[in-house]
């Protein structure tokens, strides 16, 4: 099974997560393709490689044309119905809507309005469009069949949107990671966007507080715009197979069994020696019975301890399931801009 491994140690972003999925191999030419097929303003998708605090990253950044003027508002129901006449394909289409359903449903609550009404403000409405449906394409492009995350940092401190000054997280983001893992930050400031939640709460299936056991086939660093202080403002994306050894692992003992075996000749060749000598031979007869059951219990105590182990690998299996449970699920991570749907 193909997974994906979603590292947030400095949150997320929808920028970040595309740059990221390219930078492991998802298909850039495929991306850029079918992002054509969106009926929307004209941009281009510019692509740099940075360095943040020593780690190489590919940096992501939607350029609109400037003699083109976004529009002002662009509604939740308009980029449904964008997505669906798109025309690509049925996976592209299900995990685009399931990220934008997200947000829609976290911004009617904390506006009370229908999701109808959610609108997404010039800017960030293309740049949500387009991060949110590249990551769709990309993961298609990778043929994932498994989304997993860390727990996610969201920050803190405030943030400049169009309602004015809002606090850190977003509400809309702190609504999306309802019933989710989050983690703390030190810094204050936006570590994960709305559209960095949405991709999170509509497509993550489980959460692990560590890579998953996996064999790892690709890595990718997407990069944000802000430069943090101790730490590289990137986010890691893990590729690979989920490990075909898990539960399937088992250690074979023959020549321990083989050793234990050839040991009990020993005592019945001492009392075939004494049976001219009945006191010594009974003395030695007895110590040769003890340690005949010394070696068979032994022997009966390492398989049922290889037996216990592998039942508790498969319990441990079981248990970490318990606690990832399945969930279904712009403005950059990197700094306020005049709307509150950021990337």
């Amino acid at each position: 099974m193909k997974i994906l491994y979603l590292d947030c140690f400095s949150g997320i972003s929808g920028d970040m997560t595309l740059g990221a999925l390219v930078d492991a191999g998802a298909d850039r030419h495929y991306i850029e393709e079918e992002l054509r097929k969106i009926q929307i303003e004209p941009f281009t998708l510019e692509w740099r490689r940075v360095n943040k605090r020593g780690i190489s990253a590919l940096k992501l950044d939607v350029v609109l044309d400037p003699h083109t003027p976004p529009a002002h508002h662009r509604h939740y129901s308009e980029i449904v119905e964008m997505i669906h006449r798109a025309g690509f394909n049925e996976r592209v289409i299900k995990l685009s809507l399931a990220i934008f359903e997200k947000i829609g449903v976290a911004e009617a609550k904390i506006h009370n309005i229908p999701i109808e009404r959610v609108h997404f403000h010039e800017v960030g409405a293309i740049d949500s469009i387009v991060d949110v449906i590249g990551v769709a394409l990309a993961i298609d492009s990778l043929e994932i069949e498994k989304i997993l995350s860390s727990a996610v940092p969201l920050g803190s401190g405030t943030v400049h949107c169009d309602h004015g000054i809002y606090p850190v997280p977003a509400p809309a983001t702190l609504e999306m990671m309802k019933g989710l893992p989050i983690a703390p930050t030190s810094y204050s400031l936006e570590m994960t966007t709305p559209t960095g939640a949405g991709i999170v709460s509509g497509l993550v299936d489980e959460f692990a507080k560590g890579l998953p056991p996996m064999i790892v086939e690709s890595i990718g660093y997407g990069a944000g715009t802000r430069d943090l202080p101790n730490q590289p403002n990137v986010l890691r994306v893990v590729v690979g197979q989920a490990d075909p050894y898990l539960n399937k692992w088992q250690v074979h003992h023959e020549e321990f069994s083989h050793e234990h075996v050839h040991g009990h000749h020993q005592p019945e060749h001492h009392h075939h020696e004494h049976s001219h000598e009945h006191g010594h031979d009974h003395h030695h007869h007895g110590h040769s019975h003890e340690n005949d059951h010394e070696h068979h219990h032994h022997g009966h105590s390492h398989e049922h301890g290889h037996e216990h182990g592998h039942e508790k690998h498969s319990h441990d299996d079981h248990s970490h399931d318990e606690e990832n449970p399945h969930v279904h699920h712009k403005h950059d991570n990197d700094g306020p801009d005049d709307t509150c749907i950021r990337q």
